[in-house]
């Protein structure tokens, strides 16, 4: 009885057979084996066409559907088809590393297959009629560049600082989120207090939108934070030496020197508004500073005001339209 082969192309030998030659065989058998369950081959596919990988009776070396890891290469400009021998249940291994962005479809000769959309790798393998791609349910995590948990509510790292319910990541015990420096030996953290007043969780939601150049986060009392103008303290500007009309918000040190200046205030102030002056050579005695009310009144008063004092200082605040701009100091 002559042997006969399986679908790995194995050679089945029969009693008696292959005298002389059963060592030799049975070392092929082998190799065969081995590349079935641990062999490696890069492919290069027919750009537009059909890749036909086929397995030989009894060959290791012209056997490419047998190995378990392909790996298919190749520049291709259109859509493109690899197959495998129909009745051959196996594994396969397969990363599409051709170039172009075209589909690959990897499939037996003539049932259906997996489609390469992009490049990568699939876990695959075939019932004897198709290819099949074999899919997790859920995919285990591991990252070396992101943090990632398991689903539930469980304890990160051996951790039980640091829990994560599904929504949330809480981090217990004041610990701190650290933002690190590209060195990696600095970093910038954010942490709880010690104690939250009334012992109330709170969240803080950051803005939608970034904001303008100094400005600052504001609150609305529940937690819903936005940029908003900063209103608070003075801008001081160089020495004024000329007539100039005031900014709110800012404070002027005016030289009289050379002669008498206006300094004209903001038209159309709102409740707050502040402007502050000084006398930087100490000459307002010999030369005045007038504060010009630009339609609004001073000290409830619908005039101009004289500053004549040697080195006076003093801020104006605007109220309202009956008292318009008041001195904070007399």
């Amino acid at each position: 009885m002559a042997s006969t082969y399986n679908e790995l192309g194995i050679e089945l030998m029969a009693t008696g057979e292959n005298a002389g030659t059963w060592g030799t065989k049975t070392n092929t058998n082998l190799d065969i084996i081995q590349q079935a369950i641990a062999g490696y081959v890069a492919q290069a596919v027919t750009d537009g066409g059909t890749t036909a990988l086929t397995i030989t009776d009894g060959s290791t070396s012209t056997s490419v559907a047998r190995n378990i890891v392909i790996k298919l290469t190749g520049a291709l400009t259109g859509t493109s088809t690899v197959t495998v021998p129909d009745s051959v249940e196996k594994l396969y291994i397969v990363e599409n590393a051709t170039t172009g962005s075209q589909t690959v479809t990897f499939k037996t000769a003539s049932g259906t297959g997996v489609n390469f959309t992009s490049t990568g790798f699939k876990f695959l393998y075939s019932d004897g009629t198709n290819i099949n791609e074999i899919t997790l349910a859920s995919p285990p995590g591991g990252s070396d560049t992101q943090i990632q948990f398991n689903s539930g509510g469980t304890a990160f790292g051996g951790s039980a600082n640091l829990t994560w319910d599904g929504t949330n990541v809480t981090i217990d015990g004041e610990g701190a989120i650290r933002l690190g420096d590209n060195t990696g030996s600095a970093y910038v953290g954010l942490k709880a207090p010690t104690t939250i007043t009334g012992d109330s969780a709170y969240t803080l939601t950051l803005p939608v939108a970034t904001g303008s150049a100094d400005q600052i986060l504001v609150t609305d009392g529940s937690g819903n934070l936005s940029f908003a103008d900063n209103s608070g303290g003075t801008s001081w500007q160089a020495v004024k030496t000329t007539g100039f009309t005031a900014v709110a918000g800012e404070g002027y040190f005016i030289n009289t020197t050379s002669g008498a200046i206006t300094m004209t205030l903001p038209s159309s102030p709102t409740i707050g508004d502040e402007v502050s002056f000084v006398d930087y050579a100490g000459t307002f005695d010999t030369n005045n500073l007038t504060i010009g009310r630009n339609s609004e009144n001073i000290q409830g008063s619908a005039a101009d005001l004289t500053v004549s004092v040697e080195r006076a200082a003093n801020t104006l605040v605007y109220t309202d339209g009956t008292q318009g701009w008041l001195l904070k100091a007399k």
